[in-house]
C-alpha cells in the first residue's frame, strides 16, 4: 500500500492520539543515530534520504486508512478527523546522502510538532536503515574489488518488491556500476546490465550455437556464460570460436564464470583468450560473491574485469539490520522554551547525547577525514568548530576520555536543512551525483578505517559544552532518583 500513512508503528498512532487528547503538540526535535558499524567495519554509507524526502511529501491518510483505524475501535472520531488532513509540515535536517557516517552522531534531525514527529518515525527508520545497510555492504564489496566494475544482480533474492528496488538504489550509491533490475533502471536512471542464463545455453543444440545466436542479436554487448557444461573443455572453446568471428567484425566480447574455483578458472580462461589472440575479451564472475571472497581473489591477482554480486549485497548478509534509532533530543516546555532531552540507560551505548546538535567533520592539511565532532547547534553561544583553534574533545559515552586537537584543516557542518515546513528547499541531486559523493568520501577516509577485517576506529567526539550539558542533566536526573528506595 504505497504512500499510506499507515506505514507506521501502531504505538506511534496510540501515542499521537494521547498527545492530541492532552493538547501536547508542542515543538519537538528528534534525531536519528545508529549505534554500531555493521559487518564489523570501520564506516557506513548514508543512503535513503532522497526516498525519504519523496515519501514524506505524499505521506497522508486516505479515506480507506481512516476507515480501517475506525474499525479497530481504539481511536476517537475527532482524532481521526485530525488525521484526515495530516501532512508533514516540519523541518528535516540531514547529512548529504552518500557520505560516510559513524555511530552515535546524528545523521537526521526532524524538527516539528510532537505528533507529526512521532507518526513518521517508522517510515524514517525503515527507509534509512535498509538503504544504509545495503549501501554500506556494497561499498565494502566495491573496495574489496579495488573499486572495480561491480554489477548488482540481486533482484531474485531481495526482500520483496520494494526491497529489491530500494536495494538497487542503495547499491548504486555504494559503488555498483549497474543493476540487473530493469524497473530500478527506469525509476532511478541506473545503468541496466546482464548477460545470459544457463537456460539460454541449454535451449540450443550446443554452446556454439547458443553463443552465436546471442552474438547475432547483441554484437556490441555479448557476454557468454561458459560454465553450463565444462568451462575449460567446452565453454571457453566455443566462446573463442564465436569471439573470433566478432573480433573479425571489430567487436569485443566477454565471458562469465558462475561456478567452480574462480581463481583457477579465471587464470586458465585468461590464458586461453590471450593465446587465441583475444586480449581485449573480458572476464566477469558471479556465484554468491561477497567482500571476503572478492578480497581473496584480488589479493591473488585473479584476472577478473567485473564482478556480479547479488544475494550477499542486497540482503546485507550477514547483518540482519542497520542499527539506526529515533530519539527525542529536545522539546518545548510550558514557557515555549526548547529544552534539551536525553535518554539514560544501564547500557552506556544506549544513553543519548542531549540537545539540538550539529556534526562537524574535521579534515587534516591533506584534506583527509580526522574526526567528527558533535556540538550544540546554537551559533549565538559560539559552539562552533573553527580552523586554527585549539580544542578538547570528549568521548560521547565515557566522560573522562578525551583528546586535544589544533584544527589544521577545515571543519564542515554536516547537517543541512533539506525540508522547511514540509517543502524541499532545493531539487534532489541525481543518483549519479550521490554515487560520486560516496566515492570521493571513501577516498578521503584513511585506508586503516576501510580494512575489511579489524579496521581502525574513527573518532566521534562531543564538544566541551555538550559534555557539560550532558553531565548536568545526568546529575539532575540521578539527583531526582536518589530519594527513591528499592
Amino acid at each position: 500500500m504505497k504512500n499510506s500513512a499507515l506505514f507506521t508503528d501502531f504505538y506511534s498512532l496510540t501515542m499521537a492520539q494521547g498527545y492530541w487528547k492532552r493538547g501536547m503538540n508542542q515543538r519537538a526535535v528528534f534525531e536519528v543515530i545508529f549505534r554500531r558499524q555493521p559487518f564489523g567495519g570501520g564506516f557506513s554509507i548514508f543512503a535513503g534520504l532522497g526516498t525519504l524526502v519523496n515519501e514524506l511529501s505524499s505521506f497522508a491518510f486516505s479515506a480507506e486508512d481512516l476507515e480501517y483505524l475506525k474499525s479497530l475501535g481504539l481511536f476517537e472520531m475527532d482524532f481521526l478527523e485530525y488525521l484526515r488532513s495530516f501532512r508533514f509540515g516540519g523541518s528535516l535536517w540531514a547529512v548529504d546522502e552518500g557520505i560516510v557516517i559513524f555511530p552515535q552522531e546524528p545523521i537526521l534531525r526532524i524538527d516539528g510538532s510532537l505528533i507529526e514527529c512521532q507518526i513518521i518515525e517508522g517510515l524514517v527508520l525503515n527507509i534509512i536503515n535498509f538503504q544504509s545497510l545495503v549501501a554500506t555492504k556494497t561499498a565494502r564489496v566495491y573496495l574489496a574489488s579495488g573499486m572495480g566494475q561491480l554489477m548488482e544482480f540481486g533482484l531474485r533474492r531481495a526482500q520483496g518488491f520494494d526491497g529489491a528496488l530500494s536495494a538497487s538504489r542503495a547499491a548504486y550509491i555504494g559503488g555498483a556500476a549497474g543493476t540487473s533490475n530493469v524497473l530500478a533502471g527506469k525509476k532511478f536512471g541506473i545503468p541496466v546490465m546482464g548477460t545470459m542464463a544457463h537456460s539460454w545455453v541449454m535451449a540450443f543444440s550446443g554452446e556454439e550455437a547458443a553463443f552465436q545466436a546471442y552474438a547475432d542479436l547483441y554484437p556490441d554487448n555479448s557476454v557468454f556464460l561458459i560454465d553450463t557444461y565444462d568451462t575449460l573443455r567446452s565453454g571457453i572453446v566455443n566462446a573463442i570460436k564465436v569471439g573470433k568471428r566478432l573480433a573479425a567484425r571489430g567487436k569485443n566480447f566477454g565471458v562469465r564464470l558462475d561456478s567452480g574455483d574462480i581463481q583457477y578458472l579465471s587464470v586458465e580462461v585468461r590464458k586461453a583468450l590471450d593465446e587465441a589472440g583475444l586480449p581485449k575479451a573480458t572476464i566477469a564472475v558471479s556465484n554468491d560473491l561477497d567482500e571476503y571472497i572478492i578480497q581473496a581473489l584480488t589479493d591473488a591477482k585473479a584476472p577478473v574485469n567485473s564482478w556480479g554480486v547479488g544475494t550477499q549485497m542486497v540482503t546485507g548478509r550477514p547483518e540482519a539490520a542497520f542499527t539506526g534509532v529515533y530519539k527525542l533530543a529536545a522539546r518545548e516546555n510550558e514557557d515555549g522554551i526548547l529544552e534539551a532531552s536525553m535518554k539514560l540507560s544501564d547500557n552506556p551505548e544506549k544513553t543519548t547525547n542531549p540537545g539540538v546538535k550539529q556534526v562537524w567533520r574535521i579534515r587534516d592539511h591533506k584534506n583527509m577525514f580526522v574526526a567528527d565532532i558533535m556540538t550544540l547547534d546554537d551559533k549565538e553561544k559560539n559552539d562552533l568548530i573553527e580552523k586554527g583553534k585549539d580544542y578538547t574533545f570528549w568521548h560521547p559515552q565515557t566522560d573522562y576520555r578525551h583528546f586535544s586537537h589544533t584544527l589544521a584543516g577545515n571543519a564542515e557542518a554536516l547537517l543541512k536543512k533539506i525540508l522547511e515546513k514540509g517543502k524541499a528547499l532545493y531539487p534532489e541531486p541525481s543518483l549519479k551525483t550521490i554515487k560520486l559523493r560516496a566515492v570521493e568520501n571513501l577516498k578521503s577516509l584513511d585506508q586503516s578505517y576501510k580494512r575489511i577485517l579489524n579496521p581502525h576506529i574513527y573518532k566521534v567526539s562531543i564538544s566541551t559544552r555538550l559534555r557539560s550539558l550532558k553531565l548536568e542533566l545526568i546529575k539532575s536526573f540521578l539527583g531526582d532518583l536518589s530519594s527513591l528506595t528499592i
